[in-house]
């Protein structure tokens, strides 16, 4: 697997809080098989401020000290980058890195309050020439009354990332009842572990991608974890790779026999 959203630089924003713990965390990504992961701490104005140049060292340092411990994980360069006014002149600057320095990124909205203008937003950074990767849009608290705004971003060419541990129920009822929904109307483009400690949040996938194979099908679930991951890691065109499956000929379709509810019994 090809984990492409973590926090396992330790020290740099509110996930690994020492390197132990991030020696501790690669370990259980590895057992669970995972071979890549993206480090991909917050970049945050005023709060979190990281940028390429210090991400790319924090990666080096911690690469070093992996290969001495014999853990066979292999680290690649991301920031969760929050929707500010400024990001699209970080994603051109270099100031904020994408994903492996392709055209893909890690995209933030807040958490708690809908962004003003947030489609046009992403539609003016997608103009740019970037692909963004919406974290975790299964977690926000405004999901409820916002869930078409984002199967119109799906449309447009933008790709819904959902958190492993949402699947699996780690992050309560709520979450795991938008992750069902996203899954069920095939609008996931990549499954990730958003890793932030050894506990709670953790980076193994193995239980989502059981889930996954169970509802979904081995093909679209290796699609999720290592298909669309490797491709973002490869900088391919976004018409080159698989096409989620809830887009037909660009336009969402309603699930008319939706996976997940067959599972959960919903």
């Amino acid at each position: 697997m090809i984990d492409l959203h973590s926090h396992l630089l330790p020290g740099i924003d509110d996930g690994a809080r020492s390197l132990e713990m991030s020696l501790e965390m690669a370990r259980q990504a590895v057992d669970a098989g995972t071979t890549i992961m993206a480090c991909t701490p917050h970049i945050y104005p005023g709060l979190y401020m990281n940028d390429s140049a210090g991400i790319a060292g924090h990666i080096v340092k911690l690469q070093a000290e992996l290969d001495a411990n014999g853990i066979a994980l292999k680290l690649t360069r991301g920031a969760d980058a929050h929707l500010v006014p400024e990001l699209l002149e970080g994603l051109q600057s270099g100031r904020v890195p994408t994903l492996h320095n392709s055209r893909y990124f890690l995209l933030e909205p807040s958490h708690h309050v809908a962004p003003p203008h947030f489609e046009e937003s992403v539609f003016q950074i997608m103009a740019a020439g970037f692909v963004p990767l919406v974290t975790h849009p299964e977690r926000l608290t405004w999901i409820e009354d916002h869930y078409d705004t984002f199967v119109r971003l799906a449309e447009r060419g933008a790709w819904m990332q959902i958190t492993a541990g949402a699947i699996t129920g780690r992050f309560g009822k709520r979450a795991r009842y938008w992750s069902d929904r996203f899954l069920d109307d095939g609008l996931v483009a990549v499954v990730a572990s958003d890793a932030h400690n050894t506990k709670a949040r953790n980076p193994r996938m193995d239980d989502a991608v059981a889930r996954l194979v169970e509802c979904m099908g081995k093909d679209e679930a290796r699609r999720m974890v290592l298909g669309r991951p490797q491709a973002v890691l490869d900088n391919l065109d976004p018409g080159a790779v698989p096409a989620v499956p809830g887009l037909v000929n660009g336009k969402a379709r309603s699930a008319s026999k939706p996976w997940y509810r067959r599972l959960f019994g919903r």
